[in-house]
């Protein structure tokens, strides 16, 4: 199964939890921090295909992947995201994830 499709299925779950149901939020946190750390050109191919919505739980976890993945194009990616969904406010969440980047 490819990573959308990975993607796709996770987000289905953490988009149908409650926002109380901490464990169940939790566990899908580290489904996509596995699935979006495996292949760092592939996530970025897929976080450009994104919409705004998904980009939005994703963004829960953006530091993790940040952190595992200890990719400056992936933060640079991100930095493009908030531009095309300014909405989303996520530079905040960005830099915090560009900090765990050991350079």
């Amino acid at each position: 199964m490819g990573l959308k499709n990975e993607m796709v299925n996770v987000l289905i779950k953490r988009k149908s939890l409650n926002m109380n149901d901490d464990f169940g939020i939790q566990k899908c946190w580290t489904e996509m921090t596995k699935i979006l750390t495996q292949n760092a050109d592939e996530t970025i191919n897929y976080f450009n295909e994104c919409n705004e919505d998904d980009l939005y739980y994703i963004s829960e976890v953006f530091e993790d992947i940040a952190e595992k993945l200890q990719s400056e194009k992936f933060i640079n990616c991100l930095r493009e995201l908030d531009k095309k969904f300014p909405g989303l406010e996520m530079t905040k969440d960005i830099n915090i994830a560009e900090s765990y980047i050991k350079y």
